[in-house]
């Protein structure tokens, strides 16, 4: 079967090539002075948004290739604490983790090998194609949410056009 075109089109989605800003525009530039700063009316950090992103993409990673996958606890294993902090080397380690497992995510997605439509051998139906789709959908939900946060906080450069 050729699948070329659906590999292209779910790498696009991972890349946030289409009509979202990718997870690097949205964090260039962070003030490392705001990360852990509560958004308006709201409970969470600039920080935890970020670390929500980078858990629940290697969750779903680790759901597709390990076969002693074991489900996390939602949403204590989703999210950090609410009075959790970041030091400026821990947001680094969240950029750094996020981008390690998308490019993993995209090896995947790029080997022919890789059966797009299998089941995952150990979930309950969910093929491979879905869970990359879940992935793109979540991470441009909530890189969105980011951009927002940004807006609201005024922590985007000056330089910085919408």
């Amino acid at each position: 079967m050729n699948d070329r075109l659906l590999r292209e089109q779910l790498l696009s989605l991972l890349r946030s090539q289409n009509a979202h800003m990718s997870f690097d525009e949205a964090v260039a530039d962070f003030p490392m002075d705001q990360i852990n700063t509560r958004i308006p009316n709201g409970s969470y950090t600039p920080w935890h948004i970020l670390e929500h992103l980078r858990l629940t993409q290697r969750d779903i990673l680790v759901f597709m290739t390990d076969p002693a996958y074991k489900e996390p606890s939602w949403p204590d294993d989703y999210w950090p604490a609410k009075d959790a902090t970041a030091t400026p080397a821990e947001w680094e380690q969240t950029i750094s983790g996020f981008r390690a497992d998308l490019a993993e995510l995209e090896r995947l997605v790029q080997d022919e090998r890789f059966d797009l439509e299998q089941a995952v051998p150990w979930g309950s139906g969910q093929t491979h194609v879905r869970e990359f789709m879940l992935v793109a959908d979540h991470n441009a939900y909530h890189v969105g949410e980011f951009g927002v946060l940004r807006q609201v906080m005024q922590t985007w450069p000056a330089d910085h056009t919408e």
